[in-house]
């Protein structure tokens, strides 16, 4: 007497919708804990220009606000401080560049000075940021 053996074939199947819900909320948790670049809190209106071109975003900005206040890398140094913060800012990257950021109202007076300021602190390479006009 034999015995006929029965074979069941199984067939094995991968459901993914668990995997694709594990990467969709991997990503989510990534997206909301990165670091975004911030703007620095002072408010100021920039100055308008119709060749305007988007700047490369860097750490290193001057901020002139229309107070006559003077911050650089979010923390207010003034004018008379500005020479000597941006010389120590700059002393151990690479980078010999910086963004100026002057609100529309404030004196052109005050932004040469910080010109001034800064070419003498040893930065050559340096732009007035403005937004582009529609």
């Amino acid at each position: 007497m034999e015995f006929e053996r029965k074979r069941h074939s199984r067939r094995t199947s991968l459901n993914i919708a668990p995997l694709v819900d594990v990467v969709f909320l991997l990503l989510l948790f990534f997206m909301l804990t990165s670091s975004l670049v911030r703007e620095s809190a002072v408010r100021i209106r920039l100055p308008e220009s119709k060749t305007a071109s988007p700047a490369v975003e860097t750490t290193s900005t001057v901020v002139i606000t229309r107070e006559g206040g003077i911050f650089f890398m979010d923390r207010e140094v003034g004018l008379s401080g500005l020479r000597k913060a941006v010389s120590e800012g700059l002393a151990g990257s690479e980078e010999d560049y910086l963004r100026i950021k002057a609100d529309r109202d404030a004196g052109i007076g005050l932004l040469m000075r910080v010109i001034d300021e800064i070419r003498l602190a040893g930065v050559r390479n340096f732009s007035v940021v403005a937004e582009k006009r529609p």
